[in-house]
């Protein structure tokens, strides 16, 4: 066979090598669909299972939702039960082995020191969850622990693009930890004030910011409030120099906006996700404007 023939031959044949997969990466909350996106980029292909207008304690293990994590390398969920009424069947009717356990299923809550461990288990006392608050998102330094293991894992499961994931958790934490020293100078008004909130969901911005909660439209977490608990928490906040009432993006405004017309305290919705409002596109906008929102409320 001629030289030229030959060579156009191994040429033929090497373009029409299949490239190396992508990595597929189940998500079960968007602000973990954000950080992955921060980490791997175009290296993975993504499915986010929830919207920041969903709750999601209470979500439907759809067909469609079934048929991604059949597909998936990596399942990626906050954990520390959030996504007990859900997941547990969808991992099951998925029957995907590769996700159902060990370095295939990754939980960000267990990857960082979480608020509020119950020391008991009461159903009575609402809907607590065993590992603590699970909605460690609101916290930036907790998100840089969580992308640390994160990327650890992703190298695990995906050893070839190890070194991308390497140099983009570098180029994110350098970014995010820049953006922390500003929101915490930006939000520096904040620290003492107190909120309502109207469910547990922001412990840790609380703790970060040096808020204050000095009650919630919940009674107990899950648990919808008596008149009694609404008649209290109307004097509570009125009396408290209250800042601002706060719900999540996707909760019915009713409760807290009939707690601000009682008291004259605005309500506020915060993103609590990516996804939660306009500017909260990706992890930095969802800080941006929560910080925003919470100042807007200073008179």
């Amino acid at each position: 066979m001629p030289i030229r023939s030959l060579l156009l031959l191994c040429l033929t044949a090497t373009l029409s090598l299949p490239a190396s997969a992508k990595i597929r990466v189940f998500v079960c909350e968007p602000e973990w669909g954000a950080l992955v996106t921060e980490l791997a980029g175009d290296s993975v292909d993504l499915d986010v299972a929830t919207s920041a207008l969903q709750d999601v304690h209470q979500i439907e293990a759809k067909p469609s939702l079934i048929a991604k994590l059949r597909r998936a390398d990596l399942l990626v969920c906050s954990g520390g039960g959030l996504e007990a009424g859900w997941l547990p069947q969808l991992i099951r009717q998925a029957g995907n082995a590769k996700v159902a356990s060990g370095n295939g299923a990754f939980m960000a809550v267990a990857q960082v020191n979480t608020l509020e461990r119950p020391s008991q288990l009461d159903r009575a006392a609402g809907d607590l969850h065993p590992e603590g608050n699970p909605h460690i998102q609101m916290d930036p330094h907790r998100v840089l622990q969580v992308a640390t293991a994160l990327t650890t894992r992703l190298q695990q499961v995906d050893a070839a693009n190890a070194a991308v994931y390497t140099q983009r958790l570098a180029d994110f934490s350098s970014r995010w930890s820049a953006a922390i020293l500003r929101w915490q100078d930006r939000a520096a008004p904040l620290r003492g004030r107190n909120i309502v909130v109207h469910h547990k969901s922001w412990v840790y911005l609380e703790e970060w910011l040096g808020l204050k909660e000095i009650g919630a439209l919940e009674a107990k977490p899950g648990v919808p409030p008596t008149s009694a608990h609404l008649s209290g928490l109307v004097a509570t906040t009125q009396s408290s120099d209250t800042l601002v009432i706060v719900r999540a993006a996707y909760q019915d405004a009713k409760a807290s906006r009939w707690l601000s017309e009682r008291t004259a305290v605005p309500a506020v919705s915060l993103p609590l996700t990516v996804g939660g409002d306009e500017r909260a596109t990706d992890l930095f906008g969802l800080f941006d404007s929560t910080i925003d929102l919470l100042l807007g409320a200073i008179k």
